[in-house]
């Protein structure tokens, strides 16, 4: 994964005019807290490939390091407590990052429902 964010920071950093518009996967990851925010609400509307944002939560009292992942501003959940980390970390040095619905399955567990797929550049 860090390597996969330093060649997009690489690619981020070219001069305009040498730089295509590039967006790279760098992550994907289960929604967790999908169970306790709005998903089971919206899910017949959401579609896989639908823009996410993630925004930090520096001071979220449970994890510092928290993304909050919203779909047409509602809350849906969080990005893994064990995967946040590096696009935190991205984040908070003004990276651009973007985030998709990667993948979504009718299952009983809510941590297999949705997948959210993290992007560098826009």
């Amino acid at each position: 994964m860090r390597a996969r964010l330093a060649l997009a920071a690489l690619l981020l950093s070219l001069p305009a005019l040498a730089q295509p518009t590039v967006r790279i996967l760098v992550q994907s990851s289960p929604l967790a807290g999908f169970q306790y925010y709005g998903g089971k609400i919206l899910w017949d509307e959401m579609r896989e490939g639908d823009r996410l944002a993630l925004i930090r939560e520096p001071d979220n009292p449970h994890d510092p390091l928290a993304i909050r992942v919203e779909w047409r501003g509602t809350k849906l959940g969080y990005l893994p407590r064990a995967e946040n980390r590096d696009v935190a970390a991205e984040m908070d040095k003004g990276t651009p990052i973007a985030g998709r619905i990667g993948r979504m399955a009718d299952n009983p567990n809510p941590w297999k429902r949705l997948r959210v797929d993290v992007f560098v550049g826009l």
